[in-house]
């Protein structure tokens, strides 16, 4: 393999760290949404994790977003959201 080269990796859904539906927030964008998913990146070899996606969906509907996970934060009781 040469340095232009990435290693083989595969996606699957991951375990997701709230439950499905949970208001939360990415904490770059400020955007709040329910979340419904997690995508997974894993080397193809050896199954070390590389990124995790959260996939979220605006309350009330609307175009679903992604995210890298360690942005998204579950929105508390009595913050503005």
């Amino acid at each position: 393999m040469n340095a232009a080269e990435k290693p083989a990796t595969t996606l699957g859904h991951g375990d997701l760290p709230y439950p499905r539906g949970t208001l939360v927030r990415d904490t770059i964008s400020e955007r709040t949404g329910l979340l419904t998913g997690i995508l997974e990146e894993r080397l193809k070899e050896s199954g070390k994790l590389v990124s995790r996606q959260a996939f979220m969906v605006p309350e009330g509907g609307g175009v679903e977003w992604d995210a890298p996970l360690d942005r998204i934060r579950p929105v508390k009781p009595g913050d503005s959201a």
